[in-house]
């Protein structure tokens, strides 16, 4: 496999994929469109053209594209795209076997963005509340909104790690109220991991009947050996549900794949909230992406190679990084995030939102070697000239 012939490769089999993608999520076209710029006009709404020729580096993606394996797979299952009632492939099976659990163990979704809102349909009823460290995953609190639910937030440990004796206390002092944890690991927007013996630490401490839902994204890019998937404690029975995406290390990120692992129980609770809106190419696409391990072991070493270069060339210019064991990082610009966005934004280069409170770190996604390079342009411009304050009422949040 080459990863740059993928990067490049065009066709109507991408095209395609592309188009069933946007039929069942907003693409990144529409969510940056819907944007607003530093003077809280909306953006203009920017073209295919347009989007192709930025650097994409803002929402944690696969820049590489599906390997071909997947793309096959995908191009032999359009021939579905007009049945409901098509084979699937044995994706659930598929699944279940490559985790080691039973099929009753899984539940698929639309992304693991849907595993994170059907829990918290599920769970967050009557009142109940998350429990999380903050910051981690914005959307998770942002979906709250809708469910009228609200939130326990814990701080981060000074080093930006989670504080898990910390939100065991908060487990027990508001045991009542709760309706579950949140856990991810590696943590958006950090990329600090929550190691094996301190999931086991919340998992053991905490009150038994309590679920833990453990976000596992970025499971695939973490090198780290103190670091291990918490599924071994749902096959224990234990309140753990453990959710997974293709939409990183598979690189289908616009085709909308994800899963949960968990007891029997809590998916059989989490189903009637589950939308089974997966369309039939991704579910094929699924199955090979399971089995190309070479693929993605191969976007894993070319992705830890360009994030330890950036990170230390951006150290070198006096910037600190927070360590990462994903496939972004977060650099202290030690002055407010939003200008900046916008002055990248503006060189043609997407980078991440803030997430308050950490509002002077930038969290930045690994891209292809061009991108990268296209960033350090870019970050060398942008610092050396900071934007002319306006006015002094100008929102950093």
């Amino acid at each position: 496999m080459n990863i740059q012939n993928r990067v490049s490769r065009r066709g109507f089999v991408g095209g395609v994929a592309t188009a069933l993608g946007y039929l069942t999520v907003k693409s990144p076209i529409d969510l940056w469109a819907q944007g607003r710029g530093a003077n809280g006009q909306p953006r203009p709404r920017t073209t295919a053209d347009e989007y192709d020729a930025l650097a994409k580096l803002a929402n944690n993606e696969n820049p590489y594209g599906p390997p071909e394996s997947v793309m096959k797979a995908m191009t032999q299952a359009f021939k579905y795209a007009n049945r409901y009632g098509y084979p699937d492939g044995g994706i659930t099976e598929e699944i279940a076997k490559h985790h080691g659990v039973k099929p009753e163990n899984v539940m698929l979704g639309s992304g693991s963005g849907e595993i994170l809102d059907v829990a918290s349909a599920t769970f967050l009823r009557d009142g109940k509340k998350i429990l999380s460290a903050q910051p981690s995953y914005d959307i998770v609190f942002s979906h709250l909104l809708s469910i009228k639910a609200e939130s326990i937030g814990v701080p981060l440990l000074p080093d930006y790690r989670q504080d898990i004796p910390a939100i065991i206390k908060a487990a027990h002092r508001h045991y009542r109220s709760i309706g579950y944890v949140y856990v991810c690991s590696p943590n958006n927007p950090t990329g600090r991991i929550v190691t094996k013996d301190e999931i086991k630490h919340l998992i053991d401490n905490i009150p038994e009947d309590l679920p833990v839902l453990i976000d596992e994204a970025y499971f695939h890019f973490v090198d780290d050996p103190n670091y291990e998937t918490a599924v071994p404690y749902v096959l224990e029975g234990r309140p753990v549900i453990v959710a997974r995406t293709f939409s990183k290390i598979a690189a289908l990120a616009g085709m909308r794949l994800g899963y949960a692992i968990a007891p029997r129980d809590l998916l059989q609770q989490m189903r009637p909230s589950s939308t089974g809106s997966i369309n039939a190419v991704v579910k094929y696409a699924g199955i090979a992406a399971l089995k190309d391990t070479q693929s993605q072991a191969q976007v894993k070493r070319v992705t830890l190679d360009l994030r330890k270069k950036t990170t230390s060339d951006l150290q070198g210019l006096g910037y600190s990084v927070i360590p990462s064991e994903a496939n972004f990082f977060m650099v202290h610009l030690k002055r407010p995030v939003q200008p900046v966005v916008e002055e990248f934004r503006k060189k043609g280069v997407l980078v991440g939102r803030p997430f308050p409170p950490l509002v002077e770190h930038l969290r930045v996604s690994v891209g292809t070697a061009d991108e990268m390079s296209r960033f350090m342009v870019a970050f060398k411009d942008v610092m050396a000239n900071p934007p002319v304050k306006a006015a002094t009422n100008g929102a950093h949040h």
